[in-house]
Protein backbone atom coordinates (compact mmCIF):
# COMPACT_ATOMS: atom_id res chain seq x y z
CA UNK A 1 0.00 0.00 0.00
CA UNK A 2 1.36 3.69 -1.03
CA UNK A 3 1.93 5.82 1.62
CA UNK A 4 0.69 9.24 0.88
CA UNK A 5 1.44 12.37 3.54
CA UNK A 6 -0.97 15.07 3.43
CA UNK A 7 -0.21 18.35 5.27
CA UNK A 8 -2.52 21.49 5.63
CA UNK A 9 -3.15 23.48 8.48
CA UNK A 10 -6.99 23.09 7.77
CA UNK A 11 -8.66 19.93 9.07
CA UNK A 12 -11.73 20.42 7.02
CA UNK A 13 -9.02 19.88 3.97
CA UNK A 14 -7.21 16.72 5.35
CA UNK A 15 -10.69 15.18 5.84
CA UNK A 16 -11.30 15.70 2.13
CA UNK A 17 -8.27 14.55 0.75
CA UNK A 18 -8.64 11.24 2.89
CA UNK A 19 -11.51 10.76 1.72
CA UNK A 20 -11.21 10.86 -1.44
CA UNK A 21 -7.56 8.73 -1.20
CA UNK A 22 -7.89 6.30 1.23
CA UNK A 23 -10.88 4.41 -0.87
CA UNK A 24 -8.14 4.39 -3.91
CA UNK A 25 -5.99 1.81 -1.45
CA UNK A 26 -3.76 4.63 -0.32
CA UNK A 27 -2.75 5.05 3.32
CA UNK A 28 -3.09 8.69 4.29
CA UNK A 29 -0.94 10.59 7.06
CA UNK A 30 -2.49 13.98 7.76
CA UNK A 31 -0.01 16.51 9.21
CA UNK A 32 -1.18 20.05 10.16
CA UNK A 33 2.40 21.76 9.64
CA UNK A 34 5.58 21.81 7.71
CA UNK A 35 7.67 21.24 10.86
CA UNK A 36 5.77 18.02 11.68
CA UNK A 37 6.32 17.17 7.62
CA UNK A 38 9.99 17.61 8.00
CA UNK A 39 10.38 15.59 10.92
CA UNK A 40 7.79 12.51 9.43
CA UNK A 41 10.22 12.57 6.44
CA UNK A 42 13.27 12.19 8.17
CA UNK A 43 12.32 8.88 9.58
CA UNK A 44 10.32 7.67 7.54
CA UNK A 45 9.70 6.93 3.23
CA UNK A 46 6.52 8.00 2.00
CA UNK A 47 5.65 7.39 -1.15
CA UNK A 48 3.95 10.88 -2.07
CA UNK A 49 3.82 14.37 -0.26
CA UNK A 50 1.05 16.75 -1.11
CA UNK A 51 1.54 20.08 0.92
CA UNK A 52 -0.33 23.18 1.32
CA UNK A 53 1.37 25.93 0.59
CA UNK A 54 -0.42 29.26 2.64
CA UNK A 55 0.08 27.51 6.23
CA UNK A 56 1.00 29.90 9.03
CA UNK A 57 5.03 29.42 10.93
CA UNK A 58 6.40 27.32 7.97
CA UNK A 59 4.86 27.86 4.60
CA UNK A 60 4.59 25.11 1.90
CA UNK A 61 7.25 26.81 -0.32
CA UNK A 62 9.86 26.94 2.53
CA UNK A 63 8.98 23.55 3.54
CA UNK A 64 9.29 22.34 0.14
CA UNK A 65 12.98 24.10 -0.29
CA UNK A 66 14.36 22.16 3.36
CA UNK A 67 12.82 18.68 2.55
CA UNK A 68 14.48 18.82 -0.89
CA UNK A 69 17.65 18.99 1.28
CA UNK A 70 17.80 15.67 2.02
CA UNK A 71 14.95 13.73 0.02
CA UNK A 72 13.95 12.60 -3.10
CA UNK A 73 9.95 12.39 -1.92
CA UNK A 74 7.78 13.54 -4.69
CA UNK A 75 5.84 16.66 -3.87
CA UNK A 76 2.59 18.23 -4.77
CA UNK A 77 1.60 21.52 -4.19
CA UNK A 78 -1.62 22.35 -3.15
CA UNK A 79 -2.73 25.92 -2.82
CA UNK A 80 -5.16 28.81 -3.54
CA UNK A 81 -1.87 30.46 -5.20
CA UNK A 82 -2.58 30.67 -8.63
CA UNK A 83 -0.24 33.43 -10.49
CA UNK A 84 2.72 32.41 -12.65
CA UNK A 85 4.95 33.27 -10.20
CA UNK A 86 4.15 31.26 -7.59
CA UNK A 87 3.76 28.61 -9.91
CA UNK A 88 7.50 28.77 -11.03
CA UNK A 89 8.46 29.56 -7.60
CA UNK A 90 7.17 26.13 -6.30
CA UNK A 91 8.45 24.52 -9.08
CA UNK A 92 12.71 25.96 -8.57
CA UNK A 93 11.62 24.72 -4.77
CA UNK A 94 11.91 21.33 -6.00
CA UNK A 95 7.60 20.60 -5.93
CA UNK A 96 7.54 17.97 -9.13
CA UNK A 97 3.53 19.44 -9.42
CA UNK A 98 1.50 22.34 -8.48
CA UNK A 99 -2.42 21.88 -8.25
CA UNK A 100 -4.45 24.91 -7.68
CA UNK A 101 -7.69 25.19 -5.19
CA UNK A 102 -9.98 24.59 -6.02
CA UNK A 103 -9.58 21.24 -7.49
CA UNK A 104 -11.08 18.57 -9.42
CA UNK A 105 -10.70 15.29 -7.51
CA UNK A 106 -10.41 13.58 -10.90
CA UNK A 107 -7.42 16.17 -11.82
CA UNK A 108 -5.93 15.49 -8.40
CA UNK A 109 -6.23 11.31 -9.31
CA UNK A 110 -4.81 11.73 -12.39
CA UNK A 111 -1.73 13.33 -11.11
CA UNK A 112 -1.07 11.22 -8.31
CA UNK A 113 -1.13 8.41 -10.56
CA UNK A 114 1.13 10.11 -12.89
CA UNK A 115 3.74 10.82 -10.44
CA UNK A 116 3.74 6.85 -9.52
CA UNK A 117 3.51 5.40 -13.10
CA UNK A 118 6.78 7.39 -13.84
CA UNK A 119 8.45 6.64 -11.02
CA UNK A 120 7.55 2.63 -11.94
CA UNK A 121 8.53 2.71 -15.04
CA UNK A 122 10.34 -0.44 -15.40
CA UNK A 123 11.80 0.66 -18.42
CA UNK A 124 14.98 0.70 -16.22
CA UNK A 125 18.80 1.94 -17.69
CA UNK A 126 21.97 2.52 -16.25
CA UNK A 127 23.67 5.06 -18.35
CA UNK A 128 27.32 6.04 -17.76
CA UNK A 129 29.35 8.85 -19.38
CA UNK A 130 32.88 10.42 -17.99
CA UNK A 131 32.02 9.41 -14.40
CA UNK A 132 29.06 10.48 -14.69
CA UNK A 133 26.44 7.54 -13.64
CA UNK A 134 22.51 7.74 -14.43
CA UNK A 135 20.80 4.34 -13.01
CA UNK A 136 17.21 4.08 -13.96
CA UNK A 137 16.47 1.41 -11.53
CA UNK A 138 17.59 2.30 -8.75
CA UNK A 139 16.68 6.06 -9.22
CA UNK A 140 20.15 7.62 -8.42
CA UNK A 141 22.77 10.02 -10.19
CA UNK A 142 26.36 10.03 -9.37
CA UNK A 143 29.67 11.62 -10.40
CA UNK A 144 32.77 9.75 -9.88
CA UNK A 145 31.01 8.18 -6.93
CA UNK A 146 29.26 10.56 -4.84
CA UNK A 147 25.87 10.98 -5.38
CA UNK A 148 24.20 14.19 -6.23
CA UNK A 149 20.83 15.21 -5.10
CA UNK A 150 18.32 15.58 -8.03
CA UNK A 151 14.80 16.21 -7.96
CA UNK A 152 12.56 13.22 -9.66
CA UNK A 153 11.85 15.83 -12.49
CA UNK A 154 15.73 16.88 -12.90
CA UNK A 155 16.21 13.59 -13.14
CA UNK A 156 13.92 13.03 -16.02
CA UNK A 157 14.88 15.75 -17.51
CA UNK A 158 18.64 14.71 -17.86
CA UNK A 159 17.88 10.86 -18.50
CA UNK A 160 15.95 11.93 -21.60
CA UNK A 161 18.63 13.90 -22.87
CA UNK A 162 21.43 11.03 -21.62
CA UNK A 163 19.42 8.80 -23.68
CA UNK A 164 19.30 10.44 -26.84
CA UNK A 165 22.52 12.56 -27.40
CA UNK A 166 22.61 14.95 -30.15
CA UNK A 167 18.92 15.39 -30.31
CA UNK A 168 17.61 18.55 -30.08
CA UNK A 169 14.63 18.79 -27.69
CA UNK A 170 11.99 21.96 -27.34
CA UNK A 171 10.79 23.23 -24.09
CA UNK A 172 7.49 21.85 -25.57
CA UNK A 173 8.85 18.71 -26.04
CA UNK A 174 10.48 18.13 -22.31
CA UNK A 175 7.00 19.29 -20.88
CA UNK A 176 5.04 16.88 -22.47
CA UNK A 177 7.52 13.79 -21.79
CA UNK A 178 7.84 14.97 -18.32
CA UNK A 179 5.40 16.89 -17.13
CA UNK A 180 2.90 15.15 -19.64
CA UNK A 181 -1.06 16.65 -19.63
CA UNK A 182 0.04 19.58 -17.76
CA UNK A 183 -0.98 21.90 -20.01
CA UNK A 184 -0.82 25.21 -17.19
CA UNK A 185 3.15 24.88 -17.56
CA UNK A 186 5.09 26.85 -19.74
CA UNK A 187 8.67 27.35 -21.11
CA UNK A 188 10.08 28.80 -17.98
CA UNK A 189 8.98 25.25 -16.03
CA UNK A 190 11.94 23.68 -18.06
CA UNK A 191 14.56 26.99 -17.93
CA UNK A 192 14.05 26.37 -14.16
CA UNK A 193 14.95 22.98 -13.47
CA UNK A 194 17.37 22.74 -16.17
CA UNK A 195 19.30 25.39 -14.77
CA UNK A 196 19.10 24.00 -11.34
CA UNK A 197 20.79 20.36 -12.75
CA UNK A 198 23.02 22.50 -14.50
CA UNK A 199 24.29 23.72 -10.56
CA UNK A 200 24.31 20.38 -9.06
CA UNK A 201 26.36 18.80 -12.08
CA UNK A 202 28.81 21.89 -12.05
CA UNK A 203 29.48 21.79 -8.17
CA UNK A 204 30.28 18.44 -8.60
CA UNK A 205 33.28 19.20 -11.05
CA UNK A 206 31.51 17.73 -14.16
CA UNK A 207 31.81 19.42 -17.43
CA UNK A 208 28.02 19.83 -17.61
CA UNK A 209 28.12 23.08 -19.98
CA UNK A 210 30.47 20.59 -22.08
CA UNK A 211 27.85 18.80 -22.68
CA UNK A 212 24.17 19.78 -21.29
CA UNK A 213 23.92 22.19 -24.02
CA UNK A 214 21.56 25.16 -24.98
CA UNK A 215 19.67 25.55 -28.41
CA UNK A 216 19.03 28.93 -28.31
CA UNK A 217 15.26 29.28 -29.22
CA UNK A 218 13.91 25.98 -29.44
CA UNK A 219 15.69 23.91 -26.06
CA UNK A 220 18.29 21.74 -25.01
CA UNK A 221 20.39 18.76 -26.19
CA UNK A 222 23.38 16.45 -24.72
CA UNK A 223 26.51 16.23 -26.87
CA UNK A 224 28.93 13.57 -25.98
Amino acid sequence: MKKIVLVDDEQRMLDLLELYLKPLGYECIKLRSGEDAIKLIKNEEPDLLILDVMMPVMDGFETCRMIRRFSDVPIILLTALHEKEDIVKGLQYGADDYIVKPFDEEELVARIHAIFRRASDDFARRIEYEGLVWDEFSHELSYEGKQLRVTPKEFSILGQLLKNPGRVYSREQLLSIIWGYEAWTDGRTVDSHVRNLREKLRKTGFPVEDHLQTVWGVGYKWIK
